[in-house]
């Protein structure tokens, strides 16, 4: 009995010590903080936390980073129109185009067999500065033949027409000027073609009536391909713009043309036998828009 009562306390002692043992880690383990399992809910969470306004990281690295990039975005996109906007610009700016009409006249032998008529010239190329411009033109010319000619085929009338495709370098000597100078020419294929004509009997109807009319009818022609080439200048005023900006002109031109076409002996569709120089010079002048 003695030994049970003296051996009562030591195990109260023990049964108390092991209970707080175990309180304490109980405790212990309750305050420490818990850990995801999962590394992305983790993850996302410190990210949403990193982008939540206000938040502070200590260094305030996160809303420096955050204000860098959006003023690099905006800036850049600024950047990137305008950059794409001078670049259309740029491009219609360096489009070139001309049209115009006038007359044309013979020069030296070519009268004996050429004489004065119209012109129509159009084009279209690239200004490579504000000097320098290549132009791509396409000439129309109608001339009349001198009677010389024609009485010596037989016929009663006649005409030429020339046309052509070539190219024409031009080079404005004072291009900041509202007024200027410029030089040109180039070379390139020519085309002509030789008409008589005679006047012939023809039907016309206006209407409710019918009748019979005289026209002049090609009864004969001749045709020839060739090169040629051309050279001149002209005089342009600016016409429209602020501050020496503007591109459309108005120009007064004249060039010397040489169609290379060969000498030959005709008897145009039965007509009589007709001589024909070779080539053919004229002087084209030139009214129009140059843009």
């Amino acid at each position: 009995m003695s030994s049970d009562h003296s051996m009562s306390p030591l195990r109260r002692a023990c049964f108390v010590s092991g209970l707080a043992l175990l309180v304490a880690v109980s405790a212990s383990a309750q305050s420490a903080p818990t850990i995801s399992s999962n590394p992305q809910i983790g993850s996302n969470e410190s990210s949403s936390a990193a982008l939540q306004p206000g938040f502070d990281d200590g260094a305030s690295g996160a809303p420096a980073l955050r204000d860098a990039a959006a003023s690099l975005g905006s800036s850049g996109g600024a950047a990137g129109g305008q950059q794409d906007t001078g670049g259309h610009h740029g491009m219609f700016q360096s489009l070139a185009f001309e049209a115009g009409g006038g007359a044309s006249g013979p020069v030296g032998s070519s009268g004996n067999y050429i004489t004065w008529g119209g012109n129509f010239t159009g084009g279209g190329g690239l200004h490579f500065s504000k000097r320098f411009s290549l132009l791509a033109e396409y000439q129309f010319i109608d001339d009349k033949l001198p009677g010389a000619l024609i009485a010596e085929t037989g016929a009663s009338g006649g005409d030429a027409h020339i046309w052509s495709l070539t190219l024409a370098p031009v080079i404005d000597l004072f291009p900041k000027h509202d007024n200027s100078v410029y030089i040109t020419g180039g070379g390139g294929f020519y085309r002509k073609v030789t008409n008589f004509t005679d006047p012939e009997e023809a039907e016309y109807c206006e209407y409710y009536y019918c009748g019979v009319t005289t026209e002049n009818e090609v009864v004969g022609h001749f045709s020839s391909n060739q090169g040629g080439f051309n050279i001149g200048g002209g005089f342009t005023h600016r016409v429209g713009g602020v501050y020496n900006d503007g591109t459309m002109k108005l120009f007064a031109e004249a060039r010397y043309l040489d169609v290379m076409s060969p000498a030959s002996a005709i008897a145009p569709n039965g007509l009589n036998t007709a001589t024909v120089g070779a080539g053919t010079k004229l002087i084209p002048i030139t009214l129009g828009l140059r843009w």
